[in-house]
């Protein structure tokens, strides 16, 4: 066991850590360390374990036994309670200079255990220009003790001053066999689900596991899959991409509301709310700042589960591409082979098809209204 067992399918990346975990120790044995630096970037597709990967090399570095996977300094990062290890997890759209400042004060403080003070910033590439040039001079100017460990799915994602500063680490996307393998020996689901959820995901390991195990989860990809026969015509094209955001808005709100409300209740108990319901005075502003964060994350959950949706579609039209041309290549659908293999258009039709849904991502992305992205797409997608 070691704090890399979680990591699938990325062997280089594993023999990079463990490398640069060893240079960490003999820094802080003053014997050199010229593989260890203070600033990594860890890159990948949704899915390939960013952060995964970042935080088991927090343990390795935090770990005297190099990331052994079963001491207490170990257990502790992994588990995320470890003093010297802080995540950042940017809840909203984007993660403002404030935050970005005092994250960089806390930075700063000296190690409790002696070894490593880590950051680990998730979705770094969330951050606003004015938050990216304070986190750029925290990177150029760091304390001797201080680790940062950056996620964003590619390098062009940050700015180039911050990339060039960081040492990269490139995790690919997982094979699917992989990943069910994983699904199989450490969460004992069945096989067959397990390969059909795996590539269902294709290589991304958490939703490979929501969709083995979550079955409304299937459900509403089934219903993504089911959108490309209903688009016969202008009526249900617009329909189709009502049910879509809609869909997505039900995911979003069922995914934040515990959250939001245990959030919510935290903040009134530490602020001093009576017995009887009532807030101290001045508390008003720290409530409406919570508020506003978890509006923030719930759009982006939102988007997120719109995405999702997109890619599941995106999925169905690649396979459908692969029949068309005759690919001697493994269907991500496989269960809906006789489907595609029914579905009239040509190879050139499902490529501009293909290329209206990545358009659709790139305008949501760029905050345009989602029911007006989802309705332009599904409006070129049509079949009739």
């Amino acid at each position: 066991m070691t704090v890399y067992d979680d990591l699938v399918g990325q062997g280089p990346v594993i023999e990079q850590l463990e490398a640069a975990a060893r240079a960490g120790a003999d820094a802080l044995a003053g014997a050199g360390g010229g593989g260890m630096t203070h600033a990594w970037l860890f890159t990948g597709p949704p899915g390939s374990g960013r952060s995964v990967a970042a935080r088991a090399f927090a343990a390795a570095l935090l770990c005297p036994d190099l990331g052994c996977g079963h001491c207490a300094s170990c257990h502790q990062v992994l588990s995320g309670t470890h003093a010297d290890v802080e995540v950042v997890r940017p809840a909203g759209l984007s993660y403002g200079v404030r935050e970005t400042r005092e994250l960089v004060l806390r930075a700063a403080s000296s190690p409790t255990g002696g070894r490593w003070r880590v950051v680990l910033f998730e979705d770094a590439d969330r951050s606003t220009e004015q938050a990216a040039n304070a986190l750029l001079k925290a990177i150029e100017e760091p304390p001797a003790r201080t680790v940062w460990l950056l996620c964003a799915p590619s390098p062009d994602d940050l700015v180039v001053t911050i990339r060039s500063r960081c040492r990269l680490v490139t995790l690919r996307t997982p094979p699917a066999d992989a990943v069910a393998d994983v699904l199989v020996l450490r969460d004992g689901i069945d096989p067959d689900v397990a390969t059909q959820a795996a590539r269902a995901a294709q290589g991304h390991i958490g939703r490979a596991r929501r969709l083995a195990t979550d079955e409304e989860a299937r459900r509403r990809r089934a219903e993504v899959l089911a959108v490309p026969s209903r688009l016969t015509g202008l009526g249900p094209a617009v329909a189709a991409a009502e049910a879509l955001v809609k869909a997505a808005e039900a995911e979003a709100k069922a995914a934040g509301a515990e959250l939001d409300a245990t959030e919510t209740a935290a903040l009134r108990q530490a602020l001093g709310e009576s017995a009887k319901g009532r807030m101290p005075r001045g508390t008003a502003g720290a409530l409406k700042e919570l508020e506003d964060r978890q509006k923030s994350r719930a759009t982006r959950m939102k988007r997120d589960a719109l995405d999702r949706a997109l890619l599941d579609l995106a999925s169905y039209y690649r396979d459908l591409l692969a029949v068309q041309l005759g690919a001697d290549v493994t269907l991500v659908n496989a269960e809906r082979a006789r489907e595609l293999r029914a579905y009239r258009g040509t190879p050139e039709a499902t490529l501009q098809r293909l290329e209206a849904i990545m358009t659709c991502r790139e305008r949501l992305e760029a905050n345009v209204n989602p029911q007006l992205a989802v309705e332009a797409m599904t409006m070129a997608l049509r079949t009739g």
